[in-house]
């Protein structure tokens, strides 16, 4: 199975993003600390070179499914209860007022 490997230049085109933001979201990624619409988000790459100083190459596959995860999904309207109108407040159980001589 072979899959394509994307340089970061090619992958943050693809996302819509900066090559330094992609650099920056690798980072997060790599402390557990990226998240993407709420969600944590971990993102595997390749790093090549004999100490891991190489280029970064990212499968396609893998970018797509960044993507999906930056696409937003339409929400219906929670719908909420009219506010009740209150004379009292809660937790008084006495008359307010000025106390009658």
């Amino acid at each position: 199975m072979s899959a394509d490997l994307l340089s970061a230049t090619c992958a943050a085109r693809r996302l819509g993003i900066t090559v330094s933001t992609l650099y920056s979201w690798l980072g997060l990624s790599d402390y557990g600390l990226l998240v993407i619409r709420g969600k944590t988000v971990s993102i595997h790459y390749y790093q090549g070179g004999p100490r891991g100083q190489g280029r970064i190459r990212i499968a396609a596959q893998e970018v797509e499914r960044i993507k999906e995860l930056m696409r937003v999904h339409p929400q219906r309207l929670r719908q909420r209860r009219p506010r009740r109108n209150q004379d009292a407040y809660p937790g008084i159980v006495v008359t307010l007022g000025l106390p009658t001589p």
